[in-house]
């Protein structure tokens, strides 16, 4: 069983007039090993009464105990046990309470001489170390706080020194003829009772009357060293406290930062530098997107939202995420492009927004979206924004914010500049090197080209033109054989040399663009009949499926008739003459007309569909095809359909089931006029 009442409260109520006060707990082992060289610079017997909260702090002192006792008999040290530490009468008296009992909270030390008596009689004040700004410096061994009293008025210590005997009888009842001795030794002016508690004698003073906490002798002198001592706890607490933001804010940036470049995914640094912006700096709402100064409006993506356990139960912060969130005038986003800083607002009311009531987009946001403290702060590199970061304080709560905390969001949106740099830096690295590597598929499949697109014709030209030239004699028939022969490679190599410079004047962007209105049916009329001619009697059926009243079209007419015949071409490579080719058109509801050229051919695997569009891809390789071509049809018709802004696409379920070859082109603008 253990006591619950501190030693510091009974004597508050014994004497009310004390009034305890704070001290370090530097300040109290300055004080306590005052006290103790005091007794040992004697010559006289006092009476010495010690508690530690722990055997531990025991430990460190021990050795003075030692030789205070060799100077007086009555020593009691009092101490929760850890270890050893026990009830034992040895060189001095040891009681061992247990760590439940208010006196492991408590430092207790009283000293009562033949001419002299101090005392300190204090309790830790753990409280104020969890409710202090500087919380963190506080539960620092040496700047633990204590509430409490130190004195060396006689009357006083020796109320506390039979306060403290009644503990020593409750714990060790056996020494109580020692205690005895000491409380008439000493004349100390209380009795106890059987329970350990202390009982008033006839006082030979008024319990009312103030009481002098200071001796006329030394006090004033030791009050000045305790007070330099607090100031001194004050300054170290203050330097603690700096050093302390200053490493929070260091291992702040650092972790955020580590955070952020953990992705090199720009979208995924916001989502983290958000989600970690937020919980640092405690704002109910954290928002981070990337802008430019010239952005009238930027839809929200990233977002971290903090309860408000200020507010009602069922009170929850507004989500912003996927909302239109809107720069255009708005003048507190216009001040921090101004600025090239941050800028905060605290609570609307106390706020002049520098317009209009009816004009002011920033007052109507902060009322829409409960916005009490708004902070921006700008993502800058080299002058250029990046992005912003917004930090909201909502409802009715609403925290200024510190210099440091302000500096630290500057200094982490510094990293969040660099982070997106190194992101975008990276993407365009990577884009480099898919173009290197197109690029290197673009000389590996030349080479190919080369040697079986040019060498082959040119070897049989060569051969046929070799042939004539040796034989004069040869028949009619032959004759005509290797001319046709020669005659049809020569035209291959033509169409080779010709879709290369064809390629190369639509990716160089300097095609002069001619674009007219045109009907749609005439363009496909001329490139069947191109189709036609080529293929003669091995093409498959070709059909058109369109409306008579089809709208007119705006395009470049030989372009046009280009990319028709590429597609056209490429369908009746790919299909039997018993299969079919079937042309369509319609209105996709976007202004464009979707025009689609479908068979029932070789089809494509689904996930080669936008490889077909590559240049020079073909599906069974360059050297071991079926079916003649340079591999350059479709990547001209992507360039065609690119520059009059349209799109160009190819659907198929796979091999042998066919496939469809998509793309839009204009509507002319007369038409949407008189269709809408």
């Amino acid at each position: 069983m253990s006591i619950s009442m501190s030693i510091l409260a009974e004597l508050v109520q014994c004497q009310p007039q004390i009034r305890p006060q704070i001290y370090f707990k530097s300040s109290l082992i300055a004080l306590s090993h005052a006290m103790e060289d005091q007794v040992l610079a004697g010559s006289d017997s006092p009476l010495v009464i010690a508690t530690f909260q722990r055997e531990r702090f025991y430990r460190q002192e021990a050795h003075r105990y030692r030789r205070i006792a060799a100077l007086t008999s009555q020593v009691y040290v009092m101490a929760a046990p850890e270890t050893e530490f026990k009830n034992a009468s040895d060189a001095y008296e040891t009681v061992a309470f247990p760590p439940e009992d208010i006196l492991s909270k408590e430092w207790n030390l009283v000293v009562l001489g033949e001419n002299y008596a101090s005392c300190l009689v204090c309790i830790e004040r753990e409280d104020l170390a969890e409710n202090s700004e500087m919380s963190e410096q506080l539960t620092m061994d040496q700047a633990r706080p204590f509430e409490g009293v130190w004195t060396s008025h006689r009357q006083i210590c020796s109320q506390v020194a039979i306060l403290l005997l009644g503990r020593v009888k409750y714990y060790r009842p056996e020494i109580q003829g020692k205690i005895e001795e000491a409380v008439n030794s000493f004349n100390l002016p209380k009795k106890l009772d059987k329970k350990g508690k202390s009982t008033t004698r006839k006082s030979r003073h008024n319990p009312k009357e103030e009481v002098e906490l200071d001796s006329p002798l030394n006090d004033p002198f030791a009050h000045r060293l305790v007070t330099y001592l607090q100031a001194g706890q004050h300054k170290l607490l203050r330097v603690y406290r700096s050093l302390a933001v200053q490493e929070w804010k260091e291992r702040l940036v650092n972790s955020i930062t580590a955070a952020i470049r953990q992705s090199l995914d720009p979208e995924e640094v916001l989502e983290i530098a958000t989600r970690e912006f937020g919980e640092a700096m405690q704002a109910h709402r954290c928002l981070i997107y990337r802008c430019k100064s010239t952005d009238k409006s930027v839809v929200i993506e990233h977002e971290y939202l903090r309860s408000c356990p200020e507010q009602p139960e069922g009170t929850k912060v507004k989500s912003l995420r996927g909302e239109t969130w809107w720069l255009e005038n708005n003048p507190l986003f216009i001040q921090v492009l101004q600025q090239q800083r941050y800028v905060y607002l605290g609570e609307p009311g106390e706020v002049d927004y520098g317009i209009d009531e009816g004009e002011n987009i920033l007052a109507k946001l902060a009322e829409k979206w409960e916005i009490g403290g708004w902070l921006m702060v700008p993502i800058l590199s080299q002058g250029r924004l990046l992005g912003m970061v917004e930090l909201h304080q909502c409802n009715s709560v609403c925290r200024s914010w510190e210099d440091d905390e302000l500096s630290l969001m500057d200094a982490i949106a510094t990293q969040l500049a660099a982070a997106l740099i190194q992101a975008e830096t990276h993407a365009n690295l990577e884009e480099l090197n898919r173009q290197l590597e197109a690029l290197e598929r673009t000389r590996s499949n030349l080479i190919a080209i080369t040697g079986h697109e040019l060498r082959t014709p040119l070897s049989t030209i060569q051969v046929c033109l070799e042939s004539l030239s040796q034989e004069p004699d040869m028949p009619l028939e032959m004759r005509e054989v290797m001319l046709e022969t020669a005659q049809a490679d020569a035209e291959r190599l033509r169409k080779l040399v010709q879709d290369f410079l064809t390629l190369s004047h639509l990716e160089s962007g300097r095609v002069d663009w001619n674009p007219e209105s045109l009907r749609l049916e005439e363009c496909i009329d001329l490139a069947i009949s191109g189709v036609s001619a080529r293929y003669a009697e091995n093409k498959p059926k070709i059909e058109v499926e369109i409306n008579d009243n089809l709208p007119l079209v705006k395009a470049d007419g030989e372009w046009l008739v280009e990319l028709l015949t590429k597609l056209l071409d490429n369908a009746c490579k790919f299909t039997s003459s018993e299969g079919q080719v079937t042309i369509k058109a319609k209105s996709n509801g976007d202004r464009m007309l979707e025009v689609t050229v479908a068979d029932t051919g070789r089809g494509i695997e689904p996930n080669r569909l936008e490889e077909v569009f590559d240049r020079f891809y073909q599906e069974e390789g360059s050297l071991r095809r079926t079916v003649g071509g340079t591999g350059l049809g479709l990547a001209i018709g992507r360039q065609i359909v690119t520059g009059w802004g349209g799109r160009i696409w190819a659907d198929s379920l796979g091999k042998n089931q066919g496939s469809q070859f998509h793309f839009t082109i204009p509507l002319v603008e007369s038409e949407l006029i008189i269709n809408n």
